[in-house]
């Protein structure tokens, strides 16, 4: 039984460890989108707060982004160039491309 209980003791002092350096590591962290072929890759992504996100117009025409409530919203974005927005609150976030509004997106943000 003591066997058991200090494994257990283990685990739960390294998890709590992992939470606590990914925490750490999410507060600062910077995650990358691109824009390609009239698409948003990927269309969907889940991050933690305090993520900042940004999108780079990897087509070889201008794209913007458009939060559908309107946070945030980039101008015409050409060849190469970027955008970023930091996401401090929880929620989801609906976006799309004000130059071509079939191309949508969408930035859930965990607490």
């Amino acid at each position: 039984m003591s066997l058991i209980y200090d494994s257990l003791r283990a685990f739960a002092a390294g998890a709590a460890v992992c939470c606590a350096v990914y925490g750490a590591l999410a507060q600062s962290g910077e995650t990358h989108l691109t824009i390609d072929n009239f698409t948003f890759k990927p269309d969907v992504i889940t991050v933690p707060a305090g993520t900042k996100i940004v999108w780079e117009n990897d087509d070889d025409i201008p794209h913007s982004i458009v939060e559908t409530t309107g946070k945030f919203r980039s101008p015409a974005l050409d060849t190469e160039d970027k955008f970023s927005f930091t996401f401090d609150k929880a929620g989801s976030y609906e976006y799309f491309c004000g130059l071509h509004p079939h191309m949508k997106g969408k930035v859930v943000v965990m607490p």
